[in-house]
């Protein structure tokens, strides 16, 4: 269904009825979508209502999106020109579609997932008291900017690129395989870990505070990979719990261990131009290989059940009159 409502006292006389969030200010009209929708250009902001579902193939957006507490957008081929804003329990999953603007996820929300597209700046709020701890999956995707992690499972894949640095904080797990990031990667205080394999980052790397420990290549404990990466400037790995490896990786610059628990195993195959300097395990050890098994992904697992029950429900409601 379809409600076009102006702005300003119009649209706050609208949320009072409806307990909805009021247009943008900058928006002079709103397109709702529960439903389907195909090949249209929404000349304007859209909006999908709280508990509803929205499913788009080949839609154009002129404006700004904005997926309210509990409801699902699901778009493919599709491009909006502005922003996307998720609320609590929201989710948005984009297929092959580009974002001219920023994604942000606030607190509580249940995740955001983009496959061969780009996008503005990523941010995922802190859950602060919220339950749902929320997820990042970046799979073959663009981010012309920052991500910033501060909650949950996120994993950037398949060659996703991204301009600026990558910020984890408190999240569940922060890995990233086969991708490119031009800027700094920081993870610190994850709960299980941090892996990162076949992978560039042309900044400082940053990892301290990490529980379940960091794995830099292959034969770590936490994920299987086939080879390691390529690190621009000096990599720095602290007060890490749960063991740190490092195999088949080239460092441009020097590598920093301190305080991590066990010492850290750094494999004879590294290449370490500026040295390492703090404690690492004896060479027996480092040579040692660890048993590896798959990294568990229950956020993909939850992803996909989300998705398809979106895809079932806006289906359900029928074509959007957009």
């Amino acid at each position: 269904m379809r409600r076009s409502v102006l702005a300003g006292a119009a649209a706050l006389s609208l949320a009072a009825v409806f307990a909805v969030p009021a247009a943008p200010a900058q928006a002079g009209l709103i397109t709702y979508c529960v439903g389907t929708g195909g090949a249209v250009t929404v000349p304007n902001d859209l909006y999908v209502p709280a508990g509803e579902s929205c499913s788009l193939e080949g839609t154009t957006i002129t404006g700004n999106v904005q997926v309210a507490t509990g409801a699902n957008l699901v778009v493919n081929n599709g491009s909006i020109s502005g922003e996307v804003r998720i609320a609590a329990d929201g989710y948005l999953d984009a297929t092959a579609t580009t974002i001219g603007g920023q994604v942000v996820l606030a607190a509580g929300g249940f995740g955001v997932y983009l496959r061969q597209g780009g996008t503005g700046t990523v941010t995922l709020r802190p859950k602060g008291t919220a339950t749902i701890e929320g997820f990042l999956f970046l799979e073959g995707a663009t981010v012309t900017g920052n991500v910033t992690i501060g909650v949950g499972e996120a994993r950037l894949d398949q060659q996703t690129q991204v301009t600026g640095n990558v910020s984890s904080s408190g999240a569940y797990y922060t890995d990233v395989h086969d991708s490119f990031i031009d800027g700094t990667l920081s993870v610190l205080n994850t709960s299980t870990g941090s892996v990162v394999c076949g992978s560039a980052v042309r900044g400082k790397a940053t990892f301290a505070g990490n529980l379940g420990g960091v794995q830099l290549g292959p034969n770590g404990t936490l994920d299987g990979c086939a080879t390691g990466g390529y690190w621009g400037r000096d990599v720095s790995i602290s007060n890490t719990t749960g063991g740190v490896s490092l195999e088949d990786n080239i460092i441009n610059g020097q590598l920093q261990l301190s305080s991590n628990t066990p010492a850290a195993r750094v494999a004879a195959d590294n290449r370490i131009r500026g040295g390492v300097v703090g404690e690492q395990a004896p060479p027996a050890l480092a040579a040692r290989a660890a048993t590896t098994a798959d990294r568990a992904s229950p956020g993909a697992e939850h992803a996909s059940t989300r998705r398809t029950g979106a895809v079932d429900e806006a289906t359900t409601a029928g074509p959007a009159d957009l």
